[in-house]
């Protein structure tokens, strides 16, 4: 009876019906699995390093363009515009009606007279023409006898542009505080009060003092 024979080296054994590897055969798929592995390892780090890449060329040309465009504005910011010249001239004596009405005649001592001041277009040009009305510039002056006891001028004021132009009529109020004004500004409530008395008001334009409105007698009880 003839003993069984051992496998050769290099042949591949069977187990049950299943095929049992050998070193070399186990050592080339160890190695396919490897080359399978880095390569794919390779690949990703590609993707991401081409993704980080991109992410910043990306931020460089955003912030690029956001100075390229930023740069022209501010030039253009630090430019100041030519003024444009208006067509319509300055209102001369002869445009312009002034009227002073105040709310009442006698007020108390340290109490306070509310006036209208009214501006009317009188001129003959069908384009009018401009004028600041603002309190220094359309002055309201009370007075006592030939004492100047209070202007509006004193203190600077907000400009005030209006256009005139026939039919047009412009209205405002400006309020005296039985109170007198000194050569610089000051505020209002610490201005001296006046005493009883009979004063005078009278509404008129700072650039030409002759075109003025009617007195108005007022009288502090």
């Amino acid at each position: 009876m003839s003993s069984p024979q051992s496998p050769r080296r290099g042949t591949t054994r069977t187990t049950g019906g299943r095929k049992r590897m050998t070193a070399a055969e186990r050592k080339r798929l160890y190695r396919r699995r490897r080359i399978v592995f880095f390569s794919a390892l390779a690949v990703v780090l590609a993707l991401a390093v081409f993704t980080v890449y991109s992410l910043v060329r990306g931020a460089v040309s955003v912030h690029g363009m956001a100075g390229a465009s930023a740069a022209p504005a501010l030039s253009r910011a630090e430019v100041p515009a030519a003024p444009q010249r208006s067509k319509v001239e300055t209102c001369t004596p002869g445009d312009v009606d002034v009227q002073l009405v105040p709310d009442a005649t006698s007020v108390g001592v340290g109490g306070s007279l509310n006036f209208t001041e009214r501006v009317a277009y009188v001129g003959k040009s069908p384009e009018g023409c401009r004028m600041n009305t603002s309190a220094d510039s359309l002055v309201l002056t009370i007075t006592s006898g030939s004492d100047v006891i209070w202007r509006s001028d004193v203190c600077e004021a907000a400009y005030r542009p209006r256009l005139f132009f026939a039919d047009v009529t412009d209205e405002q109020k400006i309020a005296w505080n039985t109170n007198r004004t000194g050569a610089s500004c000051v505020a209002d409530d610490q201005l001296p009060k006046v005493d009883r008395g009979t004063y005078v008001a009278q509404l008129s334009l700072k650039d030409d003092p002759k075109v003025q409105s009617k007195p108005q007698t007022i009288t502090v009880e």
